[in-house]
């Protein structure tokens, strides 16, 4: 995927928004078990009392706390506190919340902020946790231990809090001690505040407030930043996907443009590397692979990172005694996703092949399906296909198989975590050094932490397939071209002249051990026909290859107008070249599209004309459609005559100075070929004409005709000179023609 990240580049601006909106969710997401845990802890168990100062207190239950306090702390917590009385301004507005008021005056909390909140909630969570301490103690004694307290010797009906303010403050603080010690063993300021929150409460009740609606309020306030937190999670999500699914799809569209402009320029060496199938898969399936893991990649690559982290650290907040819970989790994930990976991984690169090579199994049964008629083959093809099928799908089959076991083993992992959560966490529950909330928080965080494990093996799994797809989309998208326009190109002088000029030419193929062509040398003049004939495999189309530069030359040079076409640009060569090749290639839709391939602007007169010289009006204007009439994929509907018959006219319309026949009139039978020779020299007479054929008879009215024969120039000159000097020649003649058609 490494080599195909640049492509990305224009998607900058998506991929930094998504990460943002990535950020954002995972944020939310992992807000929400927080929120889960205070309405478990707080709404729940303390009764919506969210912290140890109370926002009110009787003026009893005030005097009755600075027992415990130190001067300063008396001071302190005097200095947030106001009294309201029956002589206080506000009074009906504070009797109507505090009926208790009625009775005796209250103390009401300042507005504070929430540092001043912290550093109180200590003091007076101990002090609150010890008046109600003694105060329980005075309706059933035997609880007179919890607080190192002996009654027994005190009158009945005496009270407690009248002889604790008279003993000395250091034995008051002793009391505080042991609360102190009490609560360091059971977990410290959280198992004091959940404590505290209980006296709270109960000084709540005290004073007539409603407490039941308190309780309401903060699981119903808390309740709505959940929801308000789940949408904004949603939001995010969807943000997410549709940038996610944008970059994706726009990288596809792109990864295809650039692919096919690539191949669009492929020379016959290139397309030699690459077999037509695998650069259809390359093209069509690899490009989906790659769309598909990028959509997957924006959307679980940042967040599971952050939501196994963020899970992790919060998850360490609420019970880090628990820590090697996850820890285990995490070890035995990675370790089943690290044996899924080595086993199935090298099968990724196995399976794109596979797919290529049931691609051209099926395209050369699509293609060659008369001939597998006509030789009665079709069974033996249909199991050459059943087996590169069987090959396929054994091999996909396996992986998925391999990795169909992961979900379900994961999900045992989960469900194994969250037994064994519940088991070690209730006990810490029973023994006051987890709060439930905690617990269930906890749970969550570990839930969340092993689905980032699972979101990233899901990705892990696509990545490897997808990895091979890119590097075979990346190995067409990197491939050096090997022909190329020159750096510091040549134009064509003018006026141009279409001679063609073979200087010491030889040619190698790619890879190849040994030349094809030998040192060929021959000049081909305008307003001249120049025909090449030989032998199958003498190198007759491989020599009009090299004109416009299929392949470029390995030794000498071929000049156009004087000037090596080496030199001048591709564009500047082929637009003054007429070439029809040997297999007639039309495209799908209709013969008048097919004509303007070579010209756009051509006017209607122009198509008549190049179809009348090409001999194909008889056949075109036949049909009730004319130029309108349908062509179907490669011109099936067509015979081979009538294509080459196109072909000729589509290159006519173009009216280049130089034409290249490439043995296209091999499928016309002699009198039209007749015609439509006569019909080119009597219109080409000013262009540079080069016929390659192995019929003597297309060819024997040529300015001049080369003879090859294993890649060499054996013989030159006209038809009646080769007669006489050229055995090779005379023998391909006479085979094909009787003495008197020879001489005639």
């Amino acid at each position: 995927m490494l080599r195909i990240l640049k492509y990305l580049k224009p998607f900058t601006l998506s991929l930094l928004l998504a990460i943002l909106m990535l950020f954002v969710q995972a944020s939310a997401d992992l807000a929400l078990p927080d929120y889960m845990s205070r309405i478990v802890n707080v709404g729940i168990q303390q009764g919506g009392v969210e912290q140890a100062v109370p926002e009110a207190l009787r003026a009893s239950t005030l005097e009755h706390l600075t027992l415990f306090l130190s001067a300063d702390e008396k001071a302190d917590v005097l200095a947030h506190y106001a009294r309201v009385d029956n002589t206080s301004p506000d009074y009906e507005t504070y009797l109507e919340k505090y009926p208790a008021l009625a009775s005796e005056p209250i103390y009401v909390l300042r507005s504070t902020d929430q540092a001043t909140l912290e550093r109180l909630g200590p003091l007076m969570g101990k002090a609150l946790l010890i008046v109600s301490g003694i105060e329980q103690i005075e309706s059933d004694p035997s609880r007179a231990s919890n607080l190192g307290l002996d009654l027994s010797k005190l009158p009945p009906g005496m009270d407690v809090f009248a002889v604790l303010t008279r003993l000395p403050e250091t034995q008051r603080f002793q009391i505080r001690a042991a609360i102190d010690q009490r609560f360091a063993a059971l977990g410290g300021e959280k198992a004091l505040a959940q404590a505290a929150a209980r006296a709270v409460k109960a000084e709540y009740q005290a004073l007539g407030m409603d407490t039941g609606k308190i309780q309401t309020n903060y699981i119903l306030r808390t309740g709505a930043w959940m929801l308000l937190i789940t949408l904004v999670s949603a939001i995010s999500t969807i943000t997410v996907s549709f940038l996610g699914a944008r970059t994706a799809a726009g990288l596809a569209r792109n990864l295809r443009h650039f692919f096919f402009d690539k191949v669009m320029r492929f020379s016959r060496a290139e397309m030699a590397r690459f077999s037509t199938a695998s650069l259809i898969t390359r093209s069509t399936n690899d490009i989906t692979q790659i769309q598909m893991v990028t959509m997957i990649m924006v959307r679980m690559v940042f967040y599971a990172p952050i939501i196994g982290i963020g899970g992790t650290l919060r998850a360490l907040s609420k019970g880090a005694s628990m820590w090697w819970i996850i820890a285990l989790g995490v070890l035995v994930l990675i370790g089943l996703i690290a044996i899924a990976f080595t086993i199935a991984v090298p099968k990724f690169k196995v399976v794109q092949n596979l797919i290529d090579r049931l691609n051209l199994i099926a395209r050369e049964n699509l293609t060659g399906m008369m001939v597998v008629r006509a030789f009665n083959r079709q069974k033996y093809e249909e199991k050459r296909f059943d087996q590169a099928n069987l090959d396929l799908t054994r091999t996909s089959l396996f992986v998925n198989r391999v990795f169909v076991l992961m979900m379900p083993l994961m999900m045992l992992i989960m469900n194994v975590l969250s037994i064994l959560i519940i088991w070690v966490g209730a006990h810490q529950v029973a023994q006051a050094t987890m709060q439930v909330g905690d617990m269930m928080a906890f749970m969550q965080y570990a839930m969340q932490i092993v689905f980032a494990f699972l979101m990233l093996s899901m990705l892990f799994i696509l990545l490897p397939r997808a990895d091979v797809a890119a590097n075979r989309v990346a190995e067409v998208l990197e491939t050096d071209l090997t022909i190329l326009d020159p750096a510091d190109p040549k134009s064509f002088p003018e006026p141009f002249h279409g001679d063609i000029e073979f200087r010491h030419v030889s040619f190698r193929y790619p890879d190849a051990e040994e030349d094809v062509l030998h040192d060929l040398n021959f000049v081909a003049k305008a307003g001249q026909t120049t025909a090449i004939i030989g032998t199958t495999g003498s190198g007759k189309s491989t020599v009009v290859n090299l004109i416009p530069r299929f392949y470029d030359v390995t030794d000498g040079a071929i000049y156009i107008n004087g000037v090596d076409i080496r030199q001048v640009r591709l564009s500047d060569l082929r637009d003054k070249i007429g070439y029809i090749p040997q297999q007639s290639n039309l495209f799908s839709g209709s013969i008048e599209s097919n004509l303007r391939y070579a010209d756009e602007n051509v006017d209607e007169e122009t198509l008549k004309l190049a179809l009348e010289i090409a001999q194909a009006d008889d056949f075109v204007f036949s049909n009730p459609e004319g130029l309108q009439g349908e062509v179907s994929q490669g011109g099936a509907n067509f015979s081979g005559g009538q294509k080459q018959r196109l072909s000729i006219a589509r290159a006519l319309i173009k009216k280049p100075p130089i034409y290249i026949f490439d043995d296209s009139f091999s499928a016309l039978d002699y009198k039209t070929d007749a015609r439509l020779r006569k019909a080119l020299k009597e219109h080409l007479g000013g262009s540079t004409v080069i016929i390659v054929s192995q019929r003597v008879a297309t060819i024997k009215d040529a300015d001049q005709i080369l003879v090859l024969d294993e890649g060499r120039i054996i013989c030159q000159g006209t038809h009646d000179e080769l007669m006489e000097t050229c055995e090779v020649y005379r023998e391909i003649a006479l085979s094909q023609l009787n003495r008197r058609e020879v001489l005639a």
